[in-house]
């Protein structure tokens, strides 16, 4: 925007100037070849700025020869040699501050600029002021986001539910699913503070958080139930995994990769979690039939655990394709070795078709609710 502002006005320099803490700060400028110019982030006093003085009334927003202009005079500006002509208008903000300005100079004078050409600057000058509300208003959320990551990373928030997985041929508990909820008013979806936390560079964290809690629970469940963690690939990348996993009976560990988008270091993640896999741990694939991301992450993960999608599963006693898809993943599993888990499982007409086609594992409301160990 500034180069060609400053281009069409013909002028040397170009820049958008904040005025804080007594200073003119310059956030952005553009110069043209060749010519004497400041540095974004360089400041002088206020009292020292002609776009100040402009902006205070004390000086005209067009000045066609600032060495014989009577206001110029009085502006004891250390630029005064490298500037003749000047434009200069106030960059006003929505809650009516005045930012700073928007500023074009040239160090030879130019008779030719007049109320056209300061229209066009005032124009530019809005476009800035929009720019810097919206990025005031991403700042702001910014820091709101930060601000509630770093409240649920201090771990007083979260609580961690287990939900059951049952071998369909005895209803016999097989496993748990860890689920976290994070204590808040307005209470707010999981996914929301998982999808917050990666925003702002702390996602692996939060998740590690709700992979410690959930481990340290585990001697409180049936000795042979397995525990189900979430953990996105970006987690599994950052190297932290097997420091945290040390000392955990492994054969009672499933990390089930959460993630609906192609991964593109498959080869890296299979290599981190081999030593885990070589001392127990299962690896599952969560959300398989949700996407084409997830079947490439069965072909490329070769998961031990294959969990079909809830919507897979809603109303696959009546819907024909569901039934196909299942039918084909579940074939597929046989033929690699993998266990199918269904999801969401809510009316007895499902849980018998799902018996009935060869199931044998699955977890939802209608088997058993997520729950908090007391």
């Amino acid at each position: 925007m500034l180069e060609a502002v400053r281009t069409h006005l013909d002028m040397d320099l170009a820049f958008i100037s904040e005025f804080a803490d007594g200073r003119r700060i310059f956030r952005d400028v553009d110069a043209r070849a060749g010519s004497p110019t400041v540095k974004t982030g360089d400041s002088d006093p206020l009292d020292e700025a002609y776009c100040y003085a402009m902006a205070t009334g004390a000086l005209p927003e067009l000045v066609h020869d600032i060495a014989i202009s009577p206001e110029g005079k009085l502006v004891n500006s250390r630029h005064k040699s490298l500037i003749r002509s000047h434009l200069s208008v106030p960059i006003v903000l929505d809650d009516g501050r005045c930012f700073g300005a928007l500023c074009c100079t040239s160090a030879q004078p130019d008779h030719s600029l007049n109320k056209r050409d300061l229209k066009v600057l005032r124009v530019f000058a809005d476009i800035a002021a929009r720019q810097i509300d919206s990025d005031a208003r991403a700042l702001g959320i910014t820091i709101e986001i930060k601000q509630r990551i770093e409240a649920a990373l201090s771990g007083e928030m979260l609580q961690i539910l287990y939900q059951p997985i049952f071998r369909l041929a005895d209803q016999s508990v097989i496993g748990f699913e860890t689920l976290s909820h994070f204590k808040s008013e307005p209470e707010r979806a999981p996914d929301l503070w998982f999808a917050e936390a990666a925003t702002v560079g702390r996602g692996s964290e939060l998740e590690i958080l709700v992979v410690r809690a959930a481990l340290r629970d585990m001697a409180r469940l049936p000795p042979l139930a397995y525990v189900a963690v979430n953990v996105s690939p970006s987690t599994i990348l950052d190297g932290t995994l097997g420091t945290v996993l040390a000392g955990w009976p492994l054969e009672r560990v499933v990390l089930e990769v959460t993630e609906h988008a192609i991964i593109d270091h498959y080869q890296e993640i299979a290599r981190i979690v081999r030593p885990l896999r070589a001392r127990g741990m299962r690896i599952a694939v969560d959300d398989a039939g949700a996407g084409y991301a997830s079947f490439k992450h069965i072909l490329s993960l070769a998961p031990d655990i294959i969990k079909l999608d809830v919507s897979i599963i809603r109303n696959i006693d009546s819907d024909r394709a569901r039934f196909s898809l299942a039918a084909a993943l579940l074939r597929f599993a046989e033929e690699t070795g993998s266990r199918i888990v269904a999801e969401g499982v809510e009316t007895a007409a499902e849980l018998t078709t799902l018996s009935a086609l060869g199931v044998e594992y699955a977890q939802g409301f209608l088997l058993g609710r997520p729950m908090e160990l007391v």
